[in-house]
């Protein structure tokens, strides 16, 4: 499957990848940071990784839980003769991340949103100097910077998305941008 062809399969089956865009932001940073390392969380059916490889001579390392999508994956990648690139680590990525000894230049976060807050300290140690950390989906619906109280479904994404936006914003090791395109994205990047 080409691009496209991955797009249309992942709306036919409900299958959420970066929008559009905020793919044309995330290969802009790509091509902005030129990564020699990168990780990304949540695979899904490899759409990210793809524009990510595509748009520099990095590897990948990406982690993904759902044994289906990383089957799906390993085709994409496969089809776009990117596999000798790219290392598909299953698991849950909290416990890949807490042991992960290596270093990357890009980070791209698209896992579990409310999630995000536990993993940020591990990536921010993970990142290299320059490098930087690229997460989706952090306006939620454009709930997160709203003072609505969220209906009770969402109440735990947003409220966890609040806390996550805090932590960056008041590291001050970090230079943080949120940025309003489609469901939001914020990128962090190390300032020593």
């Amino acid at each position: 499957m080409d691009e496209n062809s991955i797009r249309s399969f992942a709306k036919e089956n409900y299958i959420p990848i970066v929008r559009k865009q905020t793919s044309e932001l995330l290969i802009e940073k790509v091509k902005e940071i030129n990564p020699l390392k990168i990780l990304e969380i949540g695979t899904a059916i490899g759409y990210s990784g793809i524009l990510m490889l595509k748009n520099s001579n990095a590897s990948l390392v990406t982690l993904e839980k759902n044994e289906k999508m990383i089957k799906l994956a390993r085709e994409n990648f496969k089809q776009e003769n990117l596999s000798n690139r790219v290392t598909i680590i299953e698991g849950d990525c909290k416990e890949f991340i807490d042991k992960m000894p290596e270093k990357f230049d890009f980070i791209f976060l698209d896992g579990p949103k409310s999630h995000y807050k536990d993993y940020i300290n591990n990536l921010i140690e993970m990142l290299n100097k320059n490098g930087m950390i690229f997460c989706d989906n952090v306006l939620f619906q454009n709930m997160v910077l709203s003072n609505i109280e969220p209906p009770k479904k969402h109440r735990t994404i947003v409220r966890n998305l609040r806390e996550f936006i805090r932590i960056i914003q008041e590291n001050n090791k970090l230079n943080v941008q949120i940025i309003d395109v489609e469901d939001g994205v914020a990128l962090i990047k190390k300032i020593n």
